[in-house]
């Protein structure tokens, strides 16, 4: 029945079929499937649940974005995003440059979005804010924060040794 709400374990879930099985694109496309599948969502709903899933998009063999799971990521990793956001953030981070106070993220194609808000959500006692692309974070420090202390924050998430290995 059209009125019964599916919990967001089974949407989340959905998602994580439709994105395995299916080569989706974009949003709009998604939000088709699972509408068709009984879920009747908002598009700002869908994008939570994508960066709660770490759902990146990587150039398929003709080059075209597909959304793909970050490795690791499957039905029985949703109670775990903390553990699929560490993979993600070590599968996808490149590498790291500061030019005077602002820094720079590099990393793989269809990663830097998800990096990003990690950092906004985990970092921000160091960090005023990020701004990111497929493959380029800007990072804003704080006033008064140093590099190594910004280094330091980010440690939270990314291994140090990839942070100063350059």
């Amino acid at each position: 029945n059209k009125y019964t709400m599916k919990s967001k374990k089974e949407r989340l879930s959905a998602i994580l079929t439709i994105v395995q099985t299916n080569s989706v694109n974009n949003q709009e496309d998604l939000l088709q499937l699972l509408k068709e599948k009984g879920f009747d969502i908002t598009q700002a709903t869908l994008s939570r649940d994508i960066k709660e899933l770490k759902i990146g998009k990587a150039p398929d063999a003709a080059g075209n974005y597909k959304y793909v799971l970050s490795e690791g990521a499957s039905a029985n990793t949703i109670n775990t995003p903390k553990e699929i956001s560490g993979e993600l953030i070590s599968a996808g981070f490149m590498s790291l440059a500061f030019s005077d106070k602002l820094a720079v993220i590099k990393t793989r194609p269809g990663y830097a979005m998800g990096i990003a808000s990690d950092i906004d959500n985990q970092v921000s006692h160091a960090i005023l804010g990020t701004i990111a692309g497929d493959d380029t974070i800007l990072l804003i420090p704080k006033e008064g924060f140093s590099k190594e202390e910004i280094i330091e924050a980010l440690t939270v998430l990314i291994p140090r040794t990839l942070l100063i290995n350059e």
